[in-house]
């Protein structure tokens, strides 16, 4: 198997329906594609262990703590995020996922050694466009890949193995401590090196995405016969329907064709549901769980310890989403996930308000992340996937992550200057920024009441239809 211009070639790969079901086949392929979410989730969550530490090292200022250390890894998402639709369009699914394998392995090593806060941001950063790519390609390889009917369960996957990756780095940063003294935050970041190797090896035993090789290659031979590995019963009838949406269905290969009145609605969909995800505070509490719960009175060792049942509750409460995503729908899941944000944001803002103790806070910090991970972040990545035609998805993934990482990088960004030194804007009253995020989740509510659309049970070529895309 050897890495082609255009594609890892599969066509040739033995068959692998002795050793095992299509059904088992199509689970296998979407978890070593959703593995591509555990780097992104160890990788985004794994510097809350080394903020602090670095912080003392280098002793630098709040602004440049939270653009270079901080938030560094996130801008590296945005553009990720932002140009990985194009190749992921062009190169195919499998090749890029490859090659984020690659980006994480670079990013683990050089953040572990790198000597100043420069090289350290540089490194971050590469780390950062392989979660801004993975989040294009990942759910969308998933997505092609998937039946109607286990499609939601299956790139649900993914936002399982972004909060798995997120408690195995809280674990990891707990367990490291001590481990190399004043240098256990290297430690920390890493380990990352090791689950990245790996999956890089696995990946290349996956095969193309039968949908892209019929969008882009006109494949059709190499297609059918993945479809029919894949499990559909009638691989000639899904290659006509395939052909038949994409007959309909103009180009998208440019930024300028993509931003189209056909798209609109689409476009729209997925602004909102990236806007609404990030404004609900998640990246902010994840990234700053140790100092939240240090300003709530614990200890840092009692605060890392914490932030591992931040993580455990994030992971528990994701596969509750991942088994009612194609149970109860996409629409359900985010009214049940918005009125528990604002429940739980509301009183943790009250929690910092009233000074009502680290136990009353942490009891409605673990409500805020059931609700998060069994509304938003069940669906977000299951929702964007399914809502554009065949050509247009790569880029309409893109879009949607692009949203979704921009605001997340200025959250991240902002909150030093908001929070650190004599200088903090609201350093006497975080408060006010929990009352802020349950406001916006409000919005979010209303939002989902009026225009939300139903998927569940939908193929993706009939979703297209019911959006009214052309």
């Amino acid at each position: 198997m050897a890495i082609g211009s255009g594609q890892l070639e599969v066509i040739n790969q033995p068959n692998p329906q002795p050793f095992m079901t299509t059904r088992q086949y199509t689970f296998l392929n979407s978890i070593v594609a959703a593995m591509a979410g555990f780097l992104f989730g160890f990788d985004t969550v794994v510097i809350s262990g080394a903020n602090l530490p670095i912080k003392q090292l280098w002793n630098l200022s709040p602004w440049f703590h939270g653009f270079f250390i901080m938030s560094m890894a996130l801008w590296g998402t945005v553009i990720g995020a932002l140009f990985g639709g194009a190749p992921t369009e062009k190169l195919g699914r499998k090749k890029v996922l490859f090659w984020i394998g690659v980006l994480y392995t670079v990013s683990a090593i050089g953040s572990a050694v790198a000597p100043d806060p420069y090289s350290f941001s540089f490194f971050r950063f590469i780390g950062g466009l392989g979660v801004g790519v993975s989040s294009v390609v990942a759910p969308t390889y998933i997505a092609e890949i998937s039946t109607t009917s286990i499609r939601g369960r299956l790139v649900a996957m993914y936002q399982f193995n972004v909060v798995f990756g997120i408690l195995i780095a809280f674990l990891s940063n707990y367990f490291l401590i001590g481990v190399g003294g004043s240098n256990d935050w290297r430690w920390m970041l890493g380990v990352e090196a090791i689950p990245a190797i790996i999956y890089t090896i696995m990946v290349l035993r996956i095969p193309e995405s039968p949908r892209w090789l019929i969008s882009r290659k006109n494949d059709l031979v190499s297609a059918r016969k993945i479809l029919a590995d894949l499990g559909e019963p009638n691989p000639e009838a899904e290659v006509n329907i395939i052909l038949e949406a994409n007959k309909h269905t103009a180009e998208s290969d440019t930024i300028s064709s993509f931003f189209s009145r056909r798209l609109m609605k689409p476009i729209l969909l997925a602004f909102f549901i990236a806007f609404f995800n990030q404004l609900s505070g998640i990246n902010f509490i994840l990234y700053y769980a140790p100092e939240i719960l240090e300003r709530a009175g614990l200890a840092t060792q009692e605060s890392l310890f914490n932030s591992i049942a931040i993580g455990g509750i994030n992971l528990v409460f994701t596969f509750v989403g991942l088994y009612l995503i194609d149970r109860t729908g996409r629409k359900n899941l985010l009214l049940f996930g918005a009125i528990g944000y604002i429940v739980s944001l509301s009183m943790v803002a009250y929690a910092f308000y009233a000074s009502s103790g680290a136990i009353f806070l942490m009891s409605f910090l673990l409500m805020f992340i059931a609700a998060h991970a069994v509304g938003q972040g069940a669906v977000i990545w299951v929702f964007i996937a399914e809502i554009f035609p065949n050509k247009s998805r790569a880029l309409g993934q893109s879009f949607g992550a692009s949203v979704h990482w921009v605001f997340a990088a200025l959250i991240t960004l902002l909150m030093p200057v908001f929070l650190d030194g004599k200088e903090g804007i609201l350093k006497d009253t975080p408060w006010m920024i929990f009352a802020f995020f349950a406001a916006m989740m409000t919005l979010e509510l209303i939002w989902i009441l009026t225009s939300f659309p139903e998927t569940k049970g939908v193929s993706l070529e009939d979703i297209q239809k019911k959006l009214g895309i052309k």
